[in-house]
């Protein structure tokens, strides 16, 4: 079976690239990852800043006006030829986006947050099971990022923020977490750090919530067994943007 080689894989929820436009390209340049997932657009790709369409990269920005929107890059330094861009069939509001490139499938996706309609929530979530289940069973590698608006376990969320019945924290959310894992995908942020409880990746953005740590790990790497063997670390990038989400950037060898 055909695997990429040594990567380095990052994803950001940037809440409005055009807020976070100079944020994201002093970033790129800083830690030049290979492949770049991005959600919560908030803008249709024509209002993408010109700065942000990297020469570097091969994109896809998939958005609309003012809400949701997702986008992938992948540098054109480490794949050069251009990737299949496309879009599973379950893809509603702008939420997913995947590049196939050999033998894996790349994908930036936006879970909605089940405030407004927690059964599309729920719905897409099981939809993006069976797709993820599909793409495993027909032998392809697979590499999912994104805010994924739900904590695998009450070690996912502070102490002060957790609060049953909560949408985010809701069993049947687990449960549906659980199984698009199975035996597919790993959560490589977790399996390198299995017991730390001060791993976040989203804080509300009041009362200096992120400077004091309280918040939801919401934003993951979830990648391949064999690829999450060769994985060295994932780090949540606290130090990066103002938007309410870190980066998290998973390296291999």
């Amino acid at each position: 079976m055909r695997t990429i080689g040594a990567v380095k894989i990052a994803t950001w929820n940037v809440n409005g690239i055009r807020a976070r436009q100079a944020q994201f390209c002093e970033w790129l340049a800083r830690d030049q990852p290979d492949v770049v997932c991005l959600q919560e657009l908030k803008a249709e790709p024509a209002q993408v800043p010109e700065q942000c369409r990297l020469d570097g990269y091969h994109a896809f920005w998939h958005g609309l006006r003012a809400y949701s929107g997702v986008s992938l890059h992948l540098r054109k330094a480490r794949f050069e030829a251009a990737p299949q861009f496309s879009h599973p069939a379950f893809d509603v509001e702008s939420r997913i986006v995947q590049a196939l490139v050999g033998n894996t499938v790349f994908a930036s996706v936006y879970v909605p947050n089940g405030g407004k309609d927690y059964e599309a929530k729920v719905d897409f979530l099981r939809q993006m099971i069976r797709w993820a289940k599909e793409l495993r069973g027909d032998g392809r590698e697979l590499v999912l990022c994104g805010d994924l608006n739900v904590t695998r376990a009450d070690i996912d969320v502070h102490p002060k923020e957790r609060k049953p019945g909560a949408i985010g924290q809701r069993p049947e959310e687990r449960e549906l977490f659980a199984e698009l894992l199975g035996a597919q995908l790993v959560d490589v942020a977790r399996k390198l750090a299995p017991e730390d409880p001060n791993v976040f990746t989203w804080w509300p953005p009041w009362r200096n919530m992120r400077q004091r740590n309280i918040g939801w790990r919401i934003d993951y790497i979830l990648v391949s067994p064999s690829l999450a063997e060769r994985a060295t670390s994932c780090r949540v990038l606290s130090d990066v943007g103002t938007s309410d989400h870190a980066p998290v950037m998973l390296t291999t060898a």
